[in-house]
């Protein structure tokens, strides 16, 4: 007969041993470190796209950059997605292997002239993402030139609005959606896509906001929400009469310390903002690369340069607002609590680990990042 203490310890190691399956069951469940790759705009393009009639006759000023986006597309794109492609295979093995690739809009270049027409560069723009061979699901917001042009928002409804569907359910069984506001959930993180160019974006985003159970919330849009660069009044809910709605807006991020992913001006940017008693981050990156092996200029490092003077960064651009955007900067200076800049394209490696959300800036196709930044707050 065992002894009294011989029982009892036997009992509690028993009892402990029991424990331990359910304590590596927690620990499997544990969100796994993930990676993911941020692309800016790309305006994929073709001037087989354009009515030149309808062109010249309501958007005569954009022929020239539209004949600059065909070129890039089809002289650079390939060689950029090839980088890409590189660079998600050397991560694969890494602690956060990549998960998806995603674009913050203006996809395409839009002003085709019809639905046809549209329709045409959509599919074209998609089959050139699938035959890039990424390997990874493609998601994406939506961009002010996705739907410019006569017959365009029919086709963004008809062409990508079924191509995120699908690429987000690869990632979430549970995403459904039917229209560009739609949210998926991966890892210890969720998704929002904010569609800056419908008038409910703003009271959906409250609602998933109100809902939220991830650690983290990443929210794309395709226009900056906090001003940066010399196109100061270009930010979503710019004007006087929707400051009710920027500030709301401003409150939401904030409360929820989100992730701001967006593009829209064609630049690198980072910084963090007071808002709704607390902070969020914004990070802003273009893929319009016009070099594969560019280098980053005008940089700005710190929030010392977060003031009016940007706009001499684009010293022609509307002559006629410099006070306006230099009034803009004298305002948010109050707010804003980093700042980083640069006129650079490329691509970034966004990681996920835990609390912490890194992100890895490559300028062009370089094998190594330019700036490596927290964004997590």
């Amino acid at each position: 007969m065992p002894s009294r203490r011989h029982f009892l310890h036997t009992c509690t190691a028993t009892a402990a041993a029991a424990t331990l399956p359910n304590l590596a069951s927690h620990a499997a469940d544990a969100p796994k470190p993930f990676s993911f790759i941020l692309l800016g705009d790309l305006h994929y393009d073709s001037l087989s796209h354009h009515d030149m009639k309808w062109l010249d006759a309501h958007h005569g000023g954009d022929l020239s950059q539209i004949q600059n986006y065909s070129r890039l597309t089809a002289e650079v794109m390939p060689g950029m997605f090839a980088a890409i492609k590189q660079r998600i295979a050397s991560l694969r093995d890494s602690a956060a292997p990549p998960a998806f690739v995603l674009q913050v809009g203006d996809l395409v270049e839009g002003l085709c002239g019809s639905a046809e027409l549209s329709a045409r560069q959509n599919r074209e723009a998609l089959a050139f993402v699938t035959q890039a061979d990424l390997g990874l699901p493609f998601v994406f917001t939506k961009g002010n030139h996705d739907v410019t042009g006569d017959g365009a928002k029919e086709a963004f409804d008809e062409v990508l609005l079924p191509f995120m569907a699908k690429e987000a359910r690869i990632l979430d069984s549970t995403a459904t959606h039917t229209q560009a506001n739609h949210t998926l959930t991966f890892g210890d993180s969720q998704f929002a896509f904010f569609d800056a160019y419908d008038k409910t974006s703003l009271e959906w985003l409250e609602a998933v906001a109100a809902k939220r159970t991830a650690k983290h919330l990443f929210v794309t849009i395709h226009p900056p929400v906090v001003p940066y660069g010399a196109r100061a009044t270009w930010h979503l809910y710019a004007g006087e009469k929707l400051k009710a709605q920027r500030t709301k807006l401003l409150d939401i991020l904030g409360q929820q310390q989100a992730m701001v992913l967006g593009g829209h001006l064609h630049k690198f940017s980072a910084l963090t903002r007071n808002a709704g008693g607390k902070s969020f981050s914004q990070l802003a990156v273009s893929s319009v690369v016009s070099s594969l092996n560019q280098k980053p200029k005008d940089i700005r490092h710190g929030l010392a340069t977060y003031t009016g003077d940007q706009i001499n960064l684009e010293p022609k651009h509307s002559p006629d607002t410099a006070t306006q955007r230099r009034e803009i900067y004298a305002t948010e200076r109050k707010e804003v609590t980093s700042f980083e800049y640069a006129d650079t394209a490329g691509f970034a490696v966004i990681t996920v680990n835990g609390p912490h959300v890194e992100a890895s800036v490559y300028s062009g196709s370089a094998s190594d990042p330019f700036q490596t930044l927290k964004i997590s707050v």
